[in-house]
């Protein structure tokens, strides 16, 4: 769970970087890698609610 939680912010501020680059800077390329990372996020926050779920239940 903890390695989990330190990867979703890992990717948080991947995505706050690259979004900021292309709000900013026009950096369409930054805009891409952006919304991959906010698609990763998706799934890693899917999984923080099955795995917190299951911690919930024990």
């Amino acid at each position: 769970m903890k390695n989990l939680v330190e990867t979703i912010n890992a990717q948080i501020a991947l995505f706050q970087a690259n979004a900021a680059a292309q709000v900013e800077k026009n950096n369409k390329a930054a805009g891409t890698r952006a919304r991959k990372a906010a698609l990763e996020l998706s799934k890693l926050l899917k999984e923080f609610r099955k795995v917190s779920v299951e911690e919930a239940k024990k």
